[in-house]
Formats: structure tokens, C-alpha cells, sequence
């Protein structure tokens, strides 16, 4: 799962723009992962790498240079890998309930500014400003060790990583979300982790977003839950082994 960042209409010092990309990093991290022998990080340096090495012309020192979240989950031999960098978490639905892997250091920066876009409704001048005011800020602590990791140009940012490994023994299902679908439970809290699992065996990620539109909708103004846009790209991966 790799969820572009917004780039609230600042310059990125990049003419290719944030989707070239997701859609770039995506398609190397699936080649650099092919050998089952290469770690999670060690692939998505990789990836992150060879992206950086197909736009050179660019200003790949701008510190909105078009960046992602990563989630990975890779079966192996009676285990299951995974890797989060930023806040697309993996949520796994074992015997026992559930458990969520997520990185969430991006929510503990600035949270003065944070507070101020969260004050005005969406679709307002005085949300638009606040925002570009709060992302040009973070911009700042992005891939720093006082602030937050994501994919960008830097491969050493793959080191900070959340990984780790769980048994597929006990694994009967899991999703790879991306913020804009999870915050159905984490933000808004209209459901939890087994009315979403229940939910994509039902009807599978297509229903589960249109629930999560649908809850939006009733809040268009962000007035009930405050935040930086009306409705986030939502996206979810899902897989059940029983």
C-alpha cells in the first residue's frame, strides 16, 4: 500500500508530481521484493533509490519532493513480514483478535499547528492557509530524526521503518489500508476492527469504502471531525487464509 502525500498546493521542486511517483516506487518496490532472500527495508531502499535515479533533472532536495506511506505485508515460509513507514497501518485478524501496525510519529509534529487548521471548515480560505502554513512547516521535520519518515529520495529513510515478522499459524485474515479508509475506525470511530473485517467479507474493499464515503458525507464541512480535507484517497488491500 503506498499513499501519496498531499502537497496542499505547494511547490515540490518536481515536474512529475506525486502520482508519477507512487505509480514509480510501486512497480520497483514489486521487482526489488521479488527474491524473497531481500529484506523489507533493504527493498524499499532499493526502490526508493532507483525512483530518485529516474529524475535527476529535478530538485530532489526540495522538502516536498513528491513523497508516500509505505505498507508492505509479505508472506514467507510460515511467516508473515511486514513494513510501515507513516500511517498506512496493517491491521491482522489472528485467533485471538486483532492487532494494528502503524507508525503514527507524523501525528506528534506541531500539534499547535495541526490545532489551527482543525479550528476552520474545509472548503474555507482560512482552512486553505492554515493548512499550507502546517505543511510547509512539517515539511521541515520530514525525514528528520525530530520528525516523521516517509518515502521520498532518501533510501536511508526504509532504516526507520516499522518492521517486523508474526506467525502465519495463528493469521486468519488481514488488510492494508491506507488513511483515508482506516480513520473509519481510528477518526471517526463509526465501526470497529470486526465490523471492518466483517464488512470486507461481505462485500470487500469497494463496500468499505463507500461506507466510509458515505460516512464523510453526513460531515462535509469537517464540523463533527475536523480535518484536512473533506475525504482522503481511501484504498484497501485484503486477504483471508480462513
Amino acid at each position: 500500500m503506498l499513499d501519496g502525500l498531499s502537497t496542499a498546493g505547494l511547490d515540490t521542486g518536481c515536474r512529475h508530481g506525486v502520482a508519477w511517483y507512487v505509480s514509480h516506487l510501486g512497480s520497483q518496490l514489486v521487482a526489488a521484493l521479488a527474491d524473497p532472500g531481500v529484506s523489507l527495508p533493504a527493498g524499499l531502499a532499493n526502490a526508493i533509490e532507483k525512483v530518485a535515479a529516474l529524475h535527476p533533472g529535478c530538485d530532489l532536495g526540495n522538502p516536498g519532493t513528491p513523497s508516500a506511506t509505505v505498507a508492505i505485508l509479505r508472506q514467507g515460509e510460515g511467516t508473515f513480514d511486514y513494513l510501515v513507514l507513516a500511517d498506512s497501518p496493517i491491521v491482522l485478524e489472528g485467533q485471538r483478535g486483532y492487532s494494528v501496525i502503524t507508525d503514527l510519529r507524523v501525528d506528534e509534529v506541531l500539534p499547535e499547528l495541526r490545532r489551527e487548521v482543525e479550528r476552520y471548515e474545509t472548503h474555507t480560505a482560512e482552512h486553505k492557509e492554515a493548512l499550507q502554513r502546517f505543511v510547509t512547516a512539517q515539511r521541515s521535520t520530514r525525514n528528520t530524526p525530530d520528525g516523521y519518515w516517509v518515502a521520498a529520495a532518501g533510501p536511508e529513510a526504509a532504516n526507520h521503518a516499522v518492521v517486523g515478522h508474526t506467525g502465519a499459524e495463528d493469521l486468519r485474515a488481514a488488510a492494508v489500508l491506507s488513511d483515508g479508509a482506516s480513520r473509519l475506525v481510528t477518526e471517526y470511530g463509526m465501526a470497529t476492527w470486526s465490523e471492518v473485517f466483517a464488512a470486507l467479507r461481505a462485500g470487500g474493499p469497494q463496500d468499505l469504502i463507500a461506507t466510509v464515503r458515505k460516512v464523510e458525507a453526513t460531515d462535509p464541512t469537517g464540523r463533527r471531525w475536523p480535518r484536512y480535507k473533506s475525504s482522503d484517497d481511501a484504498s484497501v488491500a485484503f486477504c483471508q487464509w480462513c
